[in-house]
């Protein structure tokens, strides 16, 4: 992998206060900025999964990995190869409508899979899953039309097969 290729981080933790900090601390120490953060309980409300991507020195994040998987509260933490797992992202995006515009921007957004989740006579807010590529690529095309604000979740990400994540 290449330095500016974008890391996929999976990280198992106790269910507690103060584990996320303990966390981004040690990506901060090493300089490591995260470009994206999800934290969610899992199945067993004692523990939550966190998945975080960033772009780096893959030599950097291997230390990173090691000192987070020491860190109290921290069940397993790893690398993930985005081509053996599913990863989606949810974006939210509030777009300026017009009556010449609002046919095309529907046929985009059903196109893309996007759905409108509000809408008023000037507004449109669409909902829209998938990859990172496609999120962007929605995103860019808005812009077309008057993108006025987006909000994304971050990357989800679960192993494919019997393997857990």
């Amino acid at each position: 992998m290449k330095s500016t290729d974008i890391h996929t981080l999976s990280i198992l933790v106790a269910n507690k206060p103060g584990v996320l900090v303990r966390v981004a601390l040690v990506f901060a120490r090493r300089g490591y900025n995260i470009d994206s953060l999800v934290v969610s309980p899992v199945h067993n409300p004692k523990f939550s999964r966190m998945t975080i991507t960033a772009k780096g020195d893959p030599t950097i994040l291997e230390q990173i990995i090691k000192q987070v998987n020491k860190l109290i509260d921290v069940i397993h933490a790893s690398e993930h190869d985005t081509s053996n797992a599913v990863d989606r992202e949810l974006s939210l995006l509030k777009v300026k409508v017009t009556p010449s515009y609002r046919t095309i921007i529907l046929k985009h957004a059903k196109e893309q899979h996007a759905k409108v989740v509000d809408e008023t006579d000037r507004l449109m807010i669409l909902a829209h899953t998938g990859s990172t590529e496609e999120l962007n690529a929605l995103e860019t095309l808005m812009t077309r039309y008057g993108l006025i604000e987006v909000v994304r979740t971050g990357k989800l990400l679960m192993l494919k097969g019997k393997e857990t994540t």
